[in-house]
């Protein structure tokens, strides 16, 4: 984020800075409540000189800090620096003061500071000896050593070049501090405990985990291990949803649902077979409130969330674990799960491939990681076409490329209809000084009234008319440096670069999509008086159709709720409620209450919409200025999107008259096909269901007797292998649910059976194995003895000792299968 700041961009806000910042990182998850350092929430400390104060002040105010405020002893520090900068050497002997045989040079992969390209530089580290006894014994342990010894707890990064990231440095005309401080490390040092997890305010953590398990901490090393990843990872998803960030499955969302779900396994490990994760919420928030009161603030929203994440991860474990344990089965260590079973689990089960990474680990079992990855990025691809195949045809975001650093002006708030210059032609991707009728095209102007789409408002519509030609306007966008695209057509003659047109929004379009917009804001002012103060918006988009509006909460909204939220958004707009927009400076906005999105960036200067005393938040989009413009206010559809993410979807105006003409439409014709009116209606569909139902029980009926007759004649034809027998059929046209019914009476009537029952129906060929009690105690298991079959004709399976399916995809190949049912029963059970 201070980049723009190091390469002189952008002016800082002062020259000299200092910060505190949350950290999480996963790289070393594996690692994390068995060493003593590592974590993958902590707090960094840092001091930034952006062009100010360089190397001597930083080095010698670092060293001052360390000795004479914190005290630490002398001769228990170490510097490190890197191994060509005698810069750095001769400041830290001669100037500081540091003796020359504590310095450590060390190469650039340990002292040289980049990520990519751009800033970076030359380090210098400070490390704590913590004594021999936390040492490695190797005669070479020192700093640098992997060992507990010595705590690197400081970074000083003297930031003087500009990487290219292929290699090539320049040095930037400003040289710069970036200085890292962890504070869980500093206080370890501080307090003289031994790990981060006994830190005064993480080991309250430990301690509240330790007593919901039940379990001493320091009586068994393997749950301490438990016990510290869940004091670890508790920290980090709670500030992590307290700073906006939800569960998915992708990017940092995907983060957090990997740490929250990793703790609930290692919760499962301690003997804890039940949420708990949100209540050691209440302890994480009680030691960090003082400095972070947003935690207090929005504790029910963080608890809320973890719970429901933990109880959906509850049904997703406990069916995942109980697959996997049957893809182990018979495998022994050195043996390496295939990838396309680990994707499966992920993809169709949604058991995340880390746990079922660290579960084959512990059992020293490998994992085909490379098929695995080969299989998602498949997926993905599949994803991206079909993300492509709905894209807007002549996009694109280089108007910058052309057009040099600026921007265009924005009058859309106070008018639909403005002139402005054409700053520059897109066609086919490419600059171009003109168009003509028929060619798709982006045109850039200097000031516009069209709203480009953005905060989840789509973008308006309508006409560019110049001196030889108009554009029909479809779409706008704004590029990354605050150009407005207008993407359309050339409807007829030309439009040149240079020329000055009338831009004229579709003013039809417009307010309807300002009274979705306005009603959008109703809406979340409605639910959090319905469902609670944790509701907050995930996510809209607004239209001139309907209104979309995502949010948190953790269950189903039910019916009479929706009516009261329906009817609470009513009341606002039958009471003509004035609707005020205007601008102030942030602080001033968040002093009067205006809500903001968590993950929002917003400036020094905000929008605020203010709807009586009703709702007010920050918001950039166009709106009405009275809630009676609605007309009246209309949920169409309430649904989850994901894990904590409910989704409603509204109509206003227009909308409302055009979904009750659909309405009656539907009715009119569902009555004509019932030969029914209108009024008696639902009671001919309720005698029809009562008459459907009662058909369903006589075929049930006629099904099971049909089974049963049918596992007759499979019984009789089973051959014995030693002690338990063994039948293979092939059954035409039976459903699924018979099959299974077929499986169940098979398995429970006849104890020593083994029975292999092959049925295609509905395009789809399915293998059933079934093994009575007898013999399973015998030997048999189903899971296996389905795998091996069913591969005899190119397909896949497994499941329990007792009942096990598996797909066949060559039919023709069912008879030589089910041929070797006998010898692969033999193997199983002398196996």
């Amino acid at each position: 984020p201070l980049k723009k700041y190091f390469l002189g961009q952008e002016t800082p806000p002062n020259k000299r800075v200092t910060t505190c910042q949350k950290c999480i990182r996963t790289p070393d998850i594996e690692n994390v409540g068995k060493t003593a350092r590592h974590g993958t929430y902590f707090e960094m400390l840092g001091n930034f000189s952006f062009g100010d104060y360089f190397k001597k002040e930083s080095t010698r105010w670092a060293w001052e800090f360390i000795t004479e405020v914190l005290k630490m002893p002398v001769d228990r520090l170490w510097v490190s620096i890197y191994e060509e900068d005698d810069e750095a050497f001769d400041i830290w002997v001669n100037e500081v003061g540091v003796a020359p045989e504590r310095i450590v040079r060390m190469g650039k992969e340990d002292n040289f500071w980049e990520i990519g390209s751009g800033p970076c530089g030359p380090c210098s580290e400070i490390y704590f000896d913590r004594g021999e006894e936390y040492g490695c014994g190797k005669p070479d342990c020192g700093v640098g050593c992997e060992c507990d010894r010595y705590v690197e707890f400081w970074n000083l990064v003297f930031s003087q070049f500009d990487s290219d990231g292929e290699g090539h440095y320049s040095r930037m005309e400003h040289a710069n501090i970036d200085t890292g401080m962890g504070l869980e490390r500093l206080a370890c040092i501080m307090q003289g405990v031994d790990n981060l997890f006994e830190v005064d305010t993480v080991k309250n953590i430990l301690n509240h985990v330790s007593r919901i398990a039940n379990q001493p901490y320091k009586a068994d090393e393997k749950k301490d291990v438990s016990i510290r990843v869940i004091t670890d990872h508790i920290r980090s998803t709670t500030f992590m949803i307290a700073d906006g960030v939800m569960p998915s499955n992708e990017g940092r969302g995907y983060v957090l649902r990997r740490l929250l779900r990793r703790a609930a396994r290692h919760g499962k490990l301690l003997g804890i077979d039940r949420p708990f994760l949100y209540e050691v919420v209440d302890t994480v928030i009680g030691e960090n409130e003082v400095a972070y009161p947003e935690l207090r603030e929005k504790e029910s929203y963080i608890k809320k969330l973890i719970r429901v994440e933990e109880e959906n991860f509850a049904r997703t474990i406990d069916k995942g674990m109980e697959l996997l344990a049957d893809m182990l089965s018979g495998m022994k260590e050195g043996d390496a799960l295939s990838g396309e079973a680990a994707f499966r689990l992920y993809d169709t089960f949604g058991f995340p491939i880390d746990l079922t990474r660290e579960i084959v680990a512990e059992r020293g079992v490998g994992l085909d990681e490379a098929a695995f990855n080969r299989l998602m990025e498949e997926q993905r691809s599949r994803a991206r076409e079909a993300r492509n195949r709905g894209e807007i045809i002549g996009w694109t975001d280089h108007a910058l490329d052309f057009l040099g650093q600026g921007s265009t002006s924005f009058v859309g708030y106070d008018t639909l209809v403005h002139d402005g210059k054409v700053l520059g032609i897109l066609k086919d991707g490419e600059e171009a000084p003109a168009a003509a009728a028929g060619d798709e095209v982006t045109v850039v102007l200097d000031v516009t009234p069209f709203y480009a789409e953005s905060g989840g408002q789509a973008a308006d519509a309508g006409m560019l008319t110049g001196p030889e030609g108009r554009v029909k306007i479809t779409d706008c966008k704004k590029d990354r440096t605050g150009y407005f695209l207008h993407t359309g057509v050339v409807e007829s003659g030309a439009v040149t670069a240079g020329d000055t047109v009338k831009a004229e929004v579709d003013s039809v379009r417009r307010r309807a999509t300002m009274r979705n917009h306005t009603a959008a804001h109703l809406l979340q002012a409605a639910l959090r008086k319905t469902l609670g103060d944790h509701v907050h918006q995930a996510g809209q988009l607004v239209n001139s159709e309907r209104m979309r509006f995502d949010f948190s909460h953790f269950e189903a909204v039910t019916p009479n709720q929706l009516a009261e939220i329906e009817n609470e958004v009513n009341r606002v707009v039958l009471e003509a409620v004035p609707v005020a927009v205007y601008e102030t400076d942030l602080p001033t906005a968040q002093k009067e209450g205006a809500m903001a999105l968590f993950s929002e960036k917003y400036g020094d200067i905000v929008r605020v919409c203010k709807i009586g005393d009703e709702s007010m938040e920050l918001c950039g989009g166009t709106h009405v200025h009275n809630t009676a413009e609605l007309g009246l206010f209309k949920i169409v559809s309430e649904s989850s999107v994901a894990a904590g993410v409910r989704r409603i979807e509204a109509v206003t105006g227009g909308g409302v008259l055009k979904l009750l003409h659909e309405t009656e439409q539907t009715l009119r014709e569902a009555a004509a096909a019932a030969k029914a009116t209108p009024a008696e209606l639902a009671g001919k569909i309720r005698a029809q269901a009562a008459e459907l139902k009662d058909l369903q029980h006589k075929l049930a009926a006629h099904t099971a007797a049909d089974v049963a007759a049918q596992a007759e004649s499979i019984v009789k034809a089973a051959v014995p292998v030693g002690s338990v027998r063994a039948a293979g059929a092939k059954l035409p046209d039976l459903e699924p649910n018979a099959l299974r019914q077929m499986g169940d009476l098979l398995r429970d009537k006849y104890p020593d059976l083994v029975a292999v029952i092959c049925s295609q129906a509905n395009g789809k060929c399915s293998m059933l194995c079934v093994c009575g009690k007898d013999a399973v105690a015998a030997g048999a298991h189903a899971g296996n003895i389905v795998r091996e079959v069913a591969a005899l004709a190119g397909g896949r399976g497994g499941g329990r000792p007792d009942s096990a399916m598996a797909g066949i995809p060559d039919p023709a190949k069912l008879g030589d299968a089910l041929a070797e049912l006998v010898p692969v029963v033999t193997k199983v059970i002398g196996g």
